[in-house]
């Protein structure tokens, strides 16, 4: 049984209220969450989206000692910087009930401190207990010891080297670096982050366990049906768990913030549920607390019980769609353990084995999850707890929104990480945003003007469709690629389709020259030149409505300068470009925006970046231009070699783990993410180039030794780079 289409819910992974939004949790989950928003209704189909500020667990109480205040400070302080600069982005939270009706949903971005949350967790967690779900487990954890004080040390108050790739800096449950989860006495060389000084033990501590072994086989049925909807990051992450074998995953936690547990005893006083399994129920509980707080009020016919519109498959068994936007380190969160406790929640409601086959009344499980890569910082990755960012509050302080809404929707790291790069920034703004559209658009508006006008617009009766046929085609032949790419979730794939008609737009301007015209419109040699003009100006119409989801602020200000008075919203995308009314704004045009100044903004950047208030507070972001000194660059020694050998990595699904000859007599092993681009025997043979003196490093438990040179393309298509034919293995590249 497949989702429907016509309700859509759309869910964004909930980032932790303990500090700014950096620019990686825009790219990764904020943005495309709203542009699927704004598409879905567009479509006019009945849309909910829910998240909200993860307010639990370790990554708050370390903020909060770390800076000398209680958690709840720290959760209130970042929950309003995050909220007001996601409405400043242009997302779509503060639309709490849709325009169109409530009937039509609406948005919430809520926080897991909310009390209805809290009970509704506890009633969760309750009812798996009781349907044999849960079960109290002796499991044994590090602590920390000084000056007699025992304190259990959970996920993020313990680093240490992971178990898996050997990486310094694991946190205490998960490693940022192979992306694996382990248990949390399995960390190795463990420091207590609170007090690098203490003494650090295993003892035994009691908790409940999710029983996530028992959905083992409906899982990989699942994973079986999704693998060719999921990306190739889902798929393989998702695989790497299957193949691992399922195991019991704890729930609870020694730690005093978060959701007490509705278990009596002294021994659970000091207990609270554990975050992963909590955070990720605020999908369910959002929707149910945006029922009980705007259904009712804005006269849904359900009350209360509107969230399950959204959640729950109908009588005639039709399931809603469910999409989740996230990073590629929830992936498992998102796959594996959110569907497993539905399937728990299901059966504990019906008395029914767990099953991935719905039945009407059973609550749905996730259409797709289309998870993103990372966003890097000229190369490093974003990072709230390392303070290495540029943070969205402070960008939204100088920069226009949509100027990063557009470069951030162009540079997605859908199938691979991608850059943020100041400069990059400026010429994709500057050339492309402002080149191609906003001057297309500036210029269609401006001639208009330099006709004779009164209160209707000039341009109607020149207009001849007849005369337009072939652009037209090519018109619905863009909007028919573009609404399949947002369809799949391919959204840079979709704004340059979108981008390619504001191209022709400008071809067709050039073509026509209207300008020679403005002043004898009526000659008959103007005829086709003025009805070019015309079309420009419906093709300016469609273009607000298909970037809206993109660059909502200047395509509804576009949509006034065009004289529309029809709102925005009612405008079914399909029929953007259908119209042939030409609507009119008697006020002169002005540009949507201003080219922006690299070198000033460079300057600010560094401003911040040399400032003392910036080591202490990353509100304030930073960030370099992305240029390196010769010196720099000489330090990269670049040699031929030529594949040996190629094998499969023990212990990764996306890596080869390849033999290099590297000199006359000589070979090593480097570990290269090519599996999907190429076979074994094809790269055996290659002659290649590689990084010769890059510092050897274990993934997934292998050495590598160097780094094989590739390039890829937009489109994720990769290619080994290859030197001229006779160069011999060890030769210097320069």
């Amino acid at each position: 049984m497949e989702a429907s289409s016509d309700r859509v819910a759309i869910f964004m992974a909930w980032p932790y209220a303990n500090g700014p939004l950096h620019l990686g949790h825009v790219a990764g989950n904020c943005l495309p969450a709203d542009i699927q928003y704004k598409y879905e209704r567009a479509r006019g189909r009945k849309v909910l989206m829910c998240s909200g500020s993860d307010e639990h667990g370790t990554p708050i109480t370390l903020t909060a000692e770390q800076d000398g205040v209680t958690p709840q400070e720290v959760v209130d302080q970042f929950h309003d910087i995050n909220s007001k600069s996601l409405a400043n982005l242009g997302c779509s939270w503060v639309n709490n009930v849709d325009p169109r009706g409530i009937e039509y949903g609406g948005a919430l971005y809520n926080r897991t401190s909310d009390p209805m949350h809290k009970n509704i967790v506890r009633e969760v967690f309750q009812d798996l207990l009781d349907a044999g779900y849960l079960e109290q487990t002796t499991m044994q954890q590090y602590c920390s010891v000084s000056d007699g004080e025992v304190r259990f040390l959970p996920d993020r108050y313990v680093e240490g080297t992971c178990p898996i790739c050997s990486a310094d800096g694991a946190r205490g449950d998960q490693c940022d670096d192979c992306g694996g989860t382990y248990e949390a006495h399995q960390l190795q060389n463990p420091v207590s982050k609170l007090d690098p000084s203490a003494l650090v033990e295993i003892r035994d501590t009691d908790h409940m366990f999710f029983r996530l072994d028992l959905f083992q086989d409906q899982l990989s049925e699942r994973y079986d049906s999704q693998s060719k909807i999921w990306k190739p990051n889902v798929r393989a992450m998702t695989k790497n768990w299957l193949d691992m074998g399922l195991r019991p995953r704890a729930v609870t936690r020694d730690i005093d913030w978060g959701i007490s547990l509705p278990l009596d005893g002294e021994e659970w006083s000091s207990k609270r549920v554990y975050v992963w399994f909590e955070a990720v129920q605020g999908y369910y509980t959002c929707a149910r607390i945006w029922a009980e707080r705007y259904a009712i009020g804005a006269g849904h016919p359900n009350g209360t019980d509107a969230w399950e519109d959204w959640w729950k498959v109908d009588t005639d068994g039709n399931i809603p769609k469910h999409i989740y936007f996230m990073g590629k380190d929830n992936i498992p969160f998102h796959t594996i353990i959110w569907p497993s406790i539905i399937m728990g929640m299901n059966s504990a409601a019906t008395g029914s084995p767990p099953s991935i086959e719905l039945r009407p009344g059973d609550l749905a499980l996730e259409s797709n999850v289309p998870a993103n890569e990372y966003l890097m910082l000229q190369g490093g990755q974003f990072s709230k707890s390392r303070r290495h960012g540029v943070w969205l509050p402070s960008f939204l302080e100088r920069y226009d929104p949509d100027t990063l809404r557009y470069y951030l929707s162009i540079n997605m790291p859908e199938g691979h990480d991608s850059d943020f790069r100041w400069d990059e920034y400026v010429d994709r703004v500057n050339n492309e945003l402002i080149g191609t559209y906003a001057n297309f658009v500036h210029r269609v508006l401006t001639l208009a003007h330099r006709l004779p006008h009164d209160l209707a617009n000039p341009l109607e009766k020149y207009y001849d469709q007849s005369l337009h046929a072939n652009e037209i085609s090519l018109v619905n032949q863009h909007l028919q690629s573009a609404t399949e790419s947002l369809e799949r979730h391919r959204f840079k794939e979709s704004l340059r389709t979108i981008m390619s008609i504001a191209q022709l737009g400008n071809s067709i301007l050039q073509d026509s020259a209207p300008w020679n015209h403005i002043k004898s419109p009526e000659s008959p040699e103007a005829k086709s030149s003025m009805s070019s003009l015309a079309y420009c100006w419906l093709l300016c119409r469609g273009l607000a409505i298909n970037l809206r989801p993109f660059i909502p602020f200047q395509s509804d200000r576009l949509w006034k300068l065009l004289g529309c008075t029809e709102d925005i919203d009612t405008v079914n995308w399909l029929d953007s470009f259908n119209s042939d009314t030409f609507s009119w704004n008697k006020d002169a045009p002005s540009p949507l925006f201003e080219r922006l100044d690299l070198e000033s903004i460079l300057e600010h950047e560094k401003s911040l970046a040399d400032s003392k208030d910036n080591e202490s507070s990353p509100v304030e972001g930073n960030s370099g231009d992305g240029l390196i000194d010769f010196e720099d660059f000489v330090k990269v020694e670049m040699r031929t070699g030529k594949i040996l050998s190629v094998s499969d990595h023990p212990n990764a699904d996306k890596l080869f783990v390849v033999e290099i000859q590297d000199g006359p007599d000589s070979t090593r092993t480097v570990c290269a993410g090519l599996k999907g681009h190429y076979t074994a025997p094809q790269l055996e043979g290659l002659d290649v180039v590689f990084v010769a003196n890059l510092r050897p490093r274990k993934l997934r438990g292998v050495l590598s030794d160097g780094m094989l040179l590739a390039a890829e393309d937009d489109d994720g298509n990769v290619r080994v780079l290859t030197p001229e034919s006779g160069m011999p293995p060890g030769s210097l590249i320069r």
